[in-house]
């Protein structure tokens, strides 16, 4: 069997897998909308809070565009039924919740957004990985 295989062979695991990473695309293009509509509230429940000024928003347009792709292209795998290739996406995407963890210690924020966000976040993209690669 392929460690990258095209198809899912729709048993529960892939499918608690696929039921659990729409969670997370759902919740990051919700993120990444708030970022646009409301940056700098965004940006607090990120865990730095930042002030009024274009320069910033211009970075958190930037994030909010980067989270937004990150969710749609995580339904396109999950409608393409691709466990596997979800798995390792899921996977590797898991270095931006843990580098959004060490943003927020390094910039003043507080340690319950650090880990209880962003780390909380990495640890259940882990769990969904393991599911589907499983």
């Amino acid at each position: 069997m392929s460690a990258l295989k095209s198809k899912g062979t729709g048993n529960m695991t892939d499918s608690i897998g696929y039921w659990l990473s729409g969670l997370i695309a759902l919740g990051i293009i919700l993120i990444g909308a708030r970022f646009f509509l409301v940056p700098q509230a965004a940006a607090a429940a990120y865990g730095v809070s930042v002030s009024q000024d274009a320069r910033w928003e211009a970075y958190l347009s930037a994030k909010a565009v980067r989270d937004i792709a990150c969710g749609l292209f995580t339904g396109i795998l999950i409608l393409n039924q691709a466990p596997h290739v979800l798995g390792w996406f899921m996977l590797a995407a898991t270095i931006i919740p843990l580098t959004d963890a060490a943003i927020v210690l390094g910039h003043g924020g507080t340690k319950v957004a650090a880990y209880g966000i962003h780390g909380v976040t990495a640890g259940v993209m882990l769990i969904i990985s393991g599911i589907l690669l499983g």
